[in-house]
């Protein structure tokens, strides 16, 4: 999370390149939303298991983090095609994991275009994979994973998880309160009949966001500047119970 953020900080928009990051999390760990109550977590049971709980700086809500294939991007609003909203930009940068999830063989489509009538939208839930946002992917109706965008300086940071496999007895056991029904609600990659290894799927997530974007990647690392935030905003931010727990910048 403190390269997230670290990336969001330092890029420039009339000079930075658009920015691909594909990572994974070790050991597991539970994300929460920006502006997401502790006390909706259960925070015993975290601790007995020696979960860690971070504190993302995009809304939502809480993610069990493992096995999972995550991704974050960077850009300028003028690096991307025309979009008429913010709601419409979020559609053209999550372009490339529909592509990613039909090139699998799997039918996906946004929640919006197979919405029954009188199915309401949006609402933040205190577990983020059982609410539904208009561009939010369904697989044969389920929702696989989950995206949040922020917007700083005319810079649009935007992040999201793929689940492999299922986890969702264990993340389910992190909070108060989770919804009955949410094993029909949601599924991974493995449920699907996925079980290709994260190496050969983070290719493929790469291939189809080229393609998708019509841009040519290239690897990069951080620089020494960046290295160098992302250190300190670990330890004096991502490290910090005030952050994680109260949501109170350092």
């Amino acid at each position: 999370m403190a390269i997230d953020e670290t990336l969001l900080r330092h890029f420039a928009p009339a000079v930075s390149r658009p920015m691909l990051r594909l990572y994974g999390w070790e050991p597991a760990a539970l994300s929460i939303g920006r502006f997401q109550k502790a006390d909706e977590l259960n925070l015993d049971h975290c601790r007995d298991r020696g979960l860690p709980v971070v504190r993302r700086i995009t809304g939502g809500g809480a993610i069990f983090h493992a096995d999972e294939l995550t991704y974050s991007l960077v850009c300028a609003p003028s690096q991307i095609p025309p979009a008429s909203s913010i709601k419409d930009s979020f559609r053209l940068l999550t372009a490339f994991l529909l592509d990613f999830y039909r090139s699998l063989g799997l039918t996906a489509n946004y929640a919006v275009d197979g919405a029954s009538a009188g199915e309401r939208l949006g609402g933040r839930m205190p577990f983020c994979f059982a609410g539904r946002e208009s561009y939010d992917i369904l697989v044969d109706g389920r929702k696989i994973g989950g995206n949040a965008q922020r917007r700083l300086r005319e810079v649009i940071f935007q992040h999201g998880s793929i689940p492999l496999m299922d986890r969702l007895e264990e993340g389910s056991a992190c909070l108060c309160d989770v919804p009955p029904d949410i094993a029909e609600r949601v599924t991974c990659l493995e449920r699907e009949g996925v079980r290709q290894d994260a190496r050969q799927l983070k290719k493929r997530l790469a291939d189809c966001f080229g393609s998708c974007l019509g841009v040519h990647l290239v690897a990069e690392d951080l620089s020494l500047q960046e290295q160098a935030t992302a250190e300190r905003l670990m330890v004096e931010k991502y490290c910090s119970p005030l952050w994680n727990l109260k949501g109170e910048e350092p």
